[in-house]
């Protein structure tokens, strides 16, 4: 089985700093990324600005609250707020992250790893299972970047990820900037993650900026992407072929022009690594 979306080229998420060039028609883009939780209001000035970027290119729907690792059972409340986010906007697919965030009820608002294990893959598993039911969709989920590890673990993190995404019937979210966070910061090789990951479940690849802080990398998205995670996405695109790509950018955010050159960068390479004609987006 595999991951069925459909190939949206480059795209950037889109930012309250960018409204106003929605409203001039100028915020051209192959696609947007929106976070969910943002909009799930009932109305005023970021429903109407999804409204306009809906207009004017396709939308994507990335959530951070679904804590899809969490042994809490899956909130229904928030599966009724995205359920009614995506009857009005359409979205190609939707994505949450594979980790967890809530516990009793009490969220951390953070994307906490999971330990590597089989009984964290039946947990993952029945709430993708759940969320894909109620939402009468296949999903996409994220590969987090992380800061420590269990010693619990009895797998690496790409057959955990592989695992659940073939047992659910899921899509996978690439995020290439964490593979390479997490690698710095764990000690293993991301290009044996890259290697290992499913072409067929992989429906979007993100992309991002990330801070060193000495011992460890810091997953900031708060500057260009650097040449090392260029090089992986080089990798990424010719194991896995052409998958839709986007960049993050959510602090020091700067003026539009200069994110999307980021995206356009990305379709550069993807068009050297696979000979494609390359047509710059209008």
């Amino acid at each position: 089985m595999a991951i069925a979306v459909p190939y949206l080229g480059h795209g950037i998420g889109l930012r309250t700093q960018h409204f106003p060039r929605l409203w001039e028609g100028t915020a051209r883009v192959d696609w947007f990324e929106a976070i969910a939780e943002n909009f799930m209001i009932r109305g005023g000035r970021p429903l109407a600005a999804l409204e306009k970027a809906r207009a004017s290119a396709p939308l994507v729907l990335h959530g951070v609250s679904l804590s899809l690792g969490s042994t809490d059972p899956v909130n229904t409340a928030y599966l009724d707020e995205l359920r009614t986010l995506i009857q009005r906007f359409e979205p190609a697919w939707v994505s949450d992250h594979l980790c967890w965030g809530s516990v009793g009820g009490h969220y951390a608002h953070d994307l906490l790893p999971l330990p590597y294990t089989e009984e964290a893959i039946a947990v993952a598993v029945a709430n993708v299972r759940k969320v894909q039911d109620t939402l009468g969709r296949q999903i996409l989920i994220e590969n987090v970047s992380s800061y420590l590890t269990y010693t619990h673990s009895t797998m690496p993190e790409w057959e955990f990820l592989t695992e659940i995404a073939q047992r659910a019937d899921c899509g996978i979210l690439l995020d290439v900037n964490n593979i390479y966070v997490s690698a710095s910061n764990h000690h293993f090789d991301p290009i044996t993650y890259i290697h290992h990951v499913p072409p067929a479940r992989v429906g979007q690849i993100h992309l991002a900026g990330h801070s060193d802080k000495g011992t460890y990398l810091f997953d900031t998205h708060d500057g260009p992407v650097i040449d090392p995670v260029w090089d992986l996405y080089r990798l990424a695109v010719r194991h896995c072929g052409r998958v839709s790509t986007l960049v993050e950018w959510d602090d020091q955010i700067p003026e539009f022009e200069v994110v999307r050159a980021e995206a356009e960068r990305a379709r550069e390479l993807e068009t050297e690594e696979l000979g494609l004609a390359y047509a710059r987006s209008a």
